[in-house]
């Protein structure tokens, strides 16, 4: 394996050798990096202490949905409850900046009379955004 050191012309190199540079720039780098202290220092924060009992938030800020049970239920995201109740989650969802969509989605056996007292409810909160969902399930195709 030959070197070629130049030309062989008897004049001297006229090209810098990079590589010593090189070199000691590496050394350089790795000592500068050694060198750097840890950072060992904190900031100590008082962070609040969460309670271990949370109130349970049944009012989404997006979506809620309301289900008629055959058995005369009323559930609120899958949570049975009763008509004062639906008033207070009505209420409450009236109080968010952006309204949640509400949906209503009685069951294919649920009381006619639950189904008017419940949309009589609905009505009476004064809720803006309402929507019957689950209808597509009943439909008859072909018709």
């Amino acid at each position: 394996m030959a070197m070629s050191g130049g030309k062989d012309d008897g004049e001297p190199m006229m090209e810098m050798n990079t590589t010593p540079l090189i070199d000691v720039m590496l050394v350089l780098l790795i000592m500068f990096i050694i060198t750097i202290p840890v950072a060992t220092h904190s900031v100590d924060i008082d962070l609040p202490v969460p309670n271990p009992n949370p109130p349970p938030d049944m009012v989404d800020p997006v979506k809620n949905k309301i289900v008629l049970t055959p058995n005369g239920e009323i559930l609120w995201n899958a949570e049975p409850i009763d008509q004062g109740t639906l008033v207070a989650n009505l209420q409450t969802s009236l109080t968010y900046a952006v309204e949640p969509e509400l949906q209503f989605e009685p069951e294919a056996d649920a009381s006619y009379d639950l189904s008017a007292k419940v949309l009589n409810i609905i009505k009476a909160s004064g809720v803006t955004k309402f929507g019957f969902v689950g209808n597509e399930k009943y439909r008859v195709f072909g018709k």
